[in-house]
């Protein structure tokens, strides 16, 4: 699985999953999602759950693990791909997940772990009676293709009658839900001559990615946490009580991420455009320098390469290839270019010395990671070597997402990217555990 195409994709084909009646289901990536699974099943499953993977992304993903047989997977990997199904299911928007389960119909798939992760979602969401009373047909035909019809109707007719728990209907229907009496309720309604009411609810129950409010007008000192007390520091603060609370907002700012158990080379930008001017003084160098400081704690070996001056006293022009090969000179599993991409002594080195690396048999990754003012900077002007990988970061949050592309590119990336996606899977799978005994 080539985990830096894969998640580049994953995070901008935005194309919906669409059903034409009567026709085939619309899936233009579907032979890219088959290979990945194919290639590692668990970690094509947690990469759904990378930060800033696009909802239809993540629709397909669900789309493709429902789908594939899991014959032959341990007990392991099974357990991890009912969990990311399931965190997927209340993580979505619920109109996606119906296109989901209809799309399964649709091709015919239709293995134990589909039945129960369909059943759950149709009879046991949270928001499963105003679901039904929206979309009673579409959620019968997914009722009627996990079960079978004839089954399926067969388990109606019998609640219906007042069955509550035989043995036909614990062996055919009840065994597969966690909250077996909402079956009682909800199967009767699938069925119901009643006309639809009322609209699909939009939002989804569980919050996959972490709500971050943006400023309405970003300033130096609202980039996150860090970034701000650096600011400050810059600017002749109080440094005693500044580097206290620094070091409470790094720690705090780590505790998610796992060790990487490899060496990271860090060419950091400190020209004279990186301090900036007036309201904007100091906010690149800042940002860069968190992240610096984040990688500084959680990577095994970290080699700093400044360019241009220092952080505490950027000047002077921009020599990034120079850096490059500086930083490869420590022999790093990686090399990350940390710039605003203002390259300004030797316009189009870097691009130059990028295109010869791997002529010369240099195969270590070298990925760009442009510091960036707001989200909507204009880079067009600044992307000094277009044909390297590059990710843009203004916010303190955007770690979350760049952390995870920046390991992803080298091999030794791969174990800190599943540790890291485990752990945020387990604190996803407790909050869909709260939300289902909530509703339960």
């Amino acid at each position: 699985m080539d985990t830096p195409t894969l998640l580049t994709h994953l995070e901008s084909h935005a194309v919906p999953l669409t059903l034409p009646r009567g026709g085939t289901l619309r899936w233009d990536d579907a032979d890219l999602h088959r290979a990945a699974y194919t290639a590692d099943p668990e970690g094509y499953a947690l990469l759904g759950l990378t930060p800033g993977v696009h909802p239809w992304q993540r629709a397909r993903v669900l789309l493709q693990v429902l789908a594939a047989s899991q014959a032959g997977f341990d007990d392991a990997t099974r357990a991890t791909l009912a969990r990311v199904a399931r965190v997927l299911t209340l993580g979505l928007p619920p109109a996606h997940v119906i296109t989901v389960l209809l799309a399964l119909r649709r091709l015919r798939a239709n293995h134990k772990h589909t039945t129960r992760a369909t059943l759950r979602f149709v009879l046991e969401h949270p928001d499963a009676d105003a679901l039904i009373a929206a979309r009673r047909p579409a959620l019968r035909d997914c009722f009627e293709h996990a079960l079978g019809k004839t089954t399926a109707r067969g388990c109606a007719r019998r609640i219906a009658d007042g069955d509550t728990g035989s043995d036909y209907l614990q062996r055919r229907l009840l065994r597969f839900l966690t909250a077996p009496r909402h079956a009682l309720t909800r199967v009767p309604a699938l069925y119901a001559a009643a006309p639809q009411t009322g609209s699909t609810p939009h939002d989804p129950v569980l919050a996959v990615e972490r709500p971050r409010p943006r400023p309405g007008t970003v300033t130096a000192t609202n980039r996150g946490d860090i970034a701000a007390t650096l600011v400050h520091l810059y600017r002749g603060g109080p440094a005693e009580e500044l580097y206290v609370a620094l070091g409470r907002y790094l720690a705090d700012a780590v505790a998610a991420y796992p060790r990487f158990q490899g060496t990271v080379a860090l060419v950091l930008d400190a020209s004279a455009s990186m301090r900036g001017y007036g309201d904007r003084e100091w906010a690149l160098m800042s940002q860069t320098a968190a992240l610096r400081m984040v990688l500084s704690q959680i990577c095994e070996r970290l080699e700093v390469v400044e360019v241009g001056g220092e952080e505490r006293l950027p000047r002077g022009a921009t020599d990034l290839a120079t850096g490059v090969l500086d930083a490869l000179a420590a022999g790093p599993d990686l090399v990350a270019v940390v710039s605003d991409g203002y390259e300004n002594l030797f316009p189009g080195d870097l691009a130059r010395v990028a295109a010869t690396l791997p002529r010369i048999g240099v195969t270590t990754p070298v990925v760009f990671c442009h510091a960036m003012f707001t989200a909507t900077d204009d880079l067009s002007l600044r992307r000094p070597a277009p044909a390297l990988p590059q990710r843009g970061f203004w916010h303190q949050d955007d770690f979350d997402a760049l952390l995870p592309w920046m390991f992803g590119h080298c091999a030794a990336g791969g174990p800190w990217l599943r540790a890291a996606l485990r752990t945020r899977l387990d604190a996803l799978d407790r909050q869909a555990a709260q939300i289902g005994g909530t509703a339960a």
